[in-house]
């Protein structure tokens, strides 16, 4: 099972927050640099009330995570490993504004929808460890520690705020997609082809419709 972060990881949080933030504020959007830490300590959003104020109005006026763009690659990779069989599980820490779950959840599975990404299941919850995956993707760095320490593979996606941390990191959707596959093989043996009669790429679902 392959447990996949979302935020920073397949959708580009940063630069859907900091278009809101910059509103927010009234600040033009390059005043908020994208290389940022993870207390966003750079952006001074204790201007306007801090993160999880400007978080939740992010979620529940903005549509922060209906409108987020998807990070480069990250849907034709996801597909080529579900084909390949992996169990592709979304574990996703968005239940975190109070009165803004319905909008959190509805918001979440319509851009996963559009953004054709393929999954088997979805997880909203913050304890990362409890779902058991074999290899774990994430870019927060506190999750990445409680990962390791709970004796899970958990690979770091790059984001400046990640940088001070150790071990196994990839930088790109493709990278990424390498080393899971031969984790699959070193385990599998092999990993499954291509199903008979079924069509390759993320729109095949757009094509078997036109």
């Amino acid at each position: 099972m392959f447990g996949v972060d979302l935020d920073g990881v397949c959708g580009d949080y940063t630069t859907a927050f900091r278009t809101i933030v910059a509103h927010e504020l009234g600040v033009a959007e390059d005043a908020l640099p994208l290389e940022r830490s993870w207390d966003f300590r750079e952006w001074d959003l204790e201007r306007a009330g801090g993160f999880e104020r400007l978080h939740g109005l992010a979620v529940t006026e903005h549509g922060l995570f209906a409108n987020m763009p998807a990070i480069e690659g990250v849907t034709d990779a996801l597909w080529r490993l579900s084909d390949a069989g992996i169990h592709i599980r979304i574990i996703t820490h968005r239940l975190y504004v109070n009165w803004g779950h319905a909008s959190a959840v509805a918001d979440t599975v319509s851009w996963l929808d559009e953004h054709r990404l393929p999954y088997r299941d979805i997880c909203f919850l913050g304890n990362k460890p409890d779902v058991g995956a074999d290899v774990y993707i994430d870019d927060g760095p506190h999750n990445i520690i409680n990962l390791r320490n709970a004796g899970h593979r958990a690979i770091i996606f790059d984001q400046p705020y990640n940088r001070e941390l150790d071990g196994e990191r990839v930088s790109s959707w493709s990278e990424l997609e390498e080393v899971v596959m031969e984790l699959a093989t070193d385990r599998l043996g092999a990993t499954q082809s291509q199903l008979p009669g079924v069509d390759a790429g993320a729109d095949r679902l757009d094509r078997r419709r036109g």
